[in-house]
């Protein structure tokens, strides 16, 4: 029973340390330092947006599909950037990001999140951390969320997002952000 215990033990710290230092979890933003193009989140956020993505279960399956309109209005250092979803299932959702960029970086908020986003620029990549809430008819649960962009030469934005619930994957996004012409 013992040797039992101890082995699970050891399965379970090795399912939670082992992705901390191998994949996704383990980039750190100063792995971007230097790569180019730089993003700049004035210039790159900014104007209308088209983003397409897929939404992954907790099984690694896909659980939606979506095109999202976009809209970033920089003044100085603080934007409003609305979001306008329209998913496969026939759902449309409205969402407002509220950004301040400052010297310690990205600050996020909006009407789903608990308490303010936290973001870091650096290089061709930013880095945010948040917690959300979901809608009422997705469970009202409060997923503690790692959003990566990746700025690509062409201007495209390149985002892969992970949603954990007590440090267990249970769901993950992936999509692209391409600016529209005026």
């Amino acid at each position: 029973m013992t040797l039992a215990l101890g082995f699970l033990a050891a399965v379970l710290l090795a399912l939670w340390v082992v992705p901390r230092f191998v994949g996704f979890a383990s980039q750190r933003p100063e792995d971007h330092a230097g790569q180019g193009p730089a993003f700049d989140p004035r210039k790159h956020l900014n104007g209308p947006i088209l983003c397409e993505g897929i939404v992954y279960g907790p099984l690694g399956r896909v659980s939606s599909r979506f095109v999202a309109h976009m809209e970033g209005r920089w003044e100085g250092n603080r934007a409003i950037l609305t979001e306008r979803f329209f998913y496969d299932s026939g759902r449309a959702q409205d969402r407002e990001w509220r950004l301040t960029l400052g010297n310690q970086g990205l600050v996020a908020e909006a009407d789903d999140l608990v308490g303010p986003g936290r973001g870091v620029v650096s290089g061709n990549a930013v880095q945010m951390k948040y917690r959300i809430r979901l809608a009422p008819e997705a469970g009202g649960h409060v997923l503690d969320v790692v959003d990566w962009m990746y700025l690509m030469d062409n201007g495209t934005i390149m985002n892969r997002s992970q949603f954990r619930k007590f440090g267990i994957k249970v769901a993950e996004l992936i999509a692209t952000m391409r600016p529209v012409a005026a």
